[in-house]
């Protein structure tokens, strides 16, 4: 009966300590490995904060643009995405940000842009929620051969013929 209480006991402390390893992996070390990698690179962005990363930042600097009354000009990107445009202005073209213990990069140069939304097998799409997969589905979730072949369907709806064509009939409707 003691050999069966000191085994259980064992086995306890073992995945106890397997789960505080992981989580500990998970917040803290890989994180801090990610940024560093991301910093060797020649990405610039802020420190990695535990758990939370710029989460609490940005939702005060959300709060803190909505208090503030909307202009009559056309920029409404400071009060939608406050936090990325500070990040821009002060890490430079290419900042990443932490969402939690996931860096995410900013990219705003159209190259690049371009180069992601072209490579699609080498540049993949982080896992979605699957509650996202069973109610949106399109060009946007899709991967790889899937991607390609829908991308090629919908790619003659975007050219520009068509497009102004578009915008000729929207303007004709709108007047009546």
């Amino acid at each position: 009966m003691e050999f069966l209480y000191k085994v259980l006991v064992f086995v306890c402390v073992t995945i106890v300590l397997v789960y505080t390893w992981k989580i500990f992996n998970w917040g803290l070390i890989k994180p801090y490995q990610m940024g560093k990698c991301l910093r060797e690179q020649g990405l610039k962005g802020s420190p990695y904060k535990l758990l939370f990363g710029d989460l609490k930042e940005f939702s005060t600097l959300i709060k803190e643009a909505k208090s503030k009354p909307l202009g009559l000009t056309d920029d409404i990107l400071p009060r939608i995405v406050p936090l990325f445009l500070d990040m821009i202005k002060e890490h430079g073209k290419n900042p990443f940000i932490w969402l939690g213990p996931r860096p995410i990069v900013l990219i705003t140069e159209p190259e690049l842009v371009k180069e992601v939304m072209l490579k699609n097998y080498q540049f993949h799409k982080p896992p979605s929620n699957p509650l996202t997969k069973l109610l949106a589905q399109g060009v946007v979730l899709y991967e790889e051969d899937k991607w390609a072949k829908h991308r090629k369907i919908i790619n003659p709806a975007f050219h520009v013929e068509k497009l102004k064509v578009c915008s000729y009939f929207s303007y004709y409707y709108l007047q009546f």
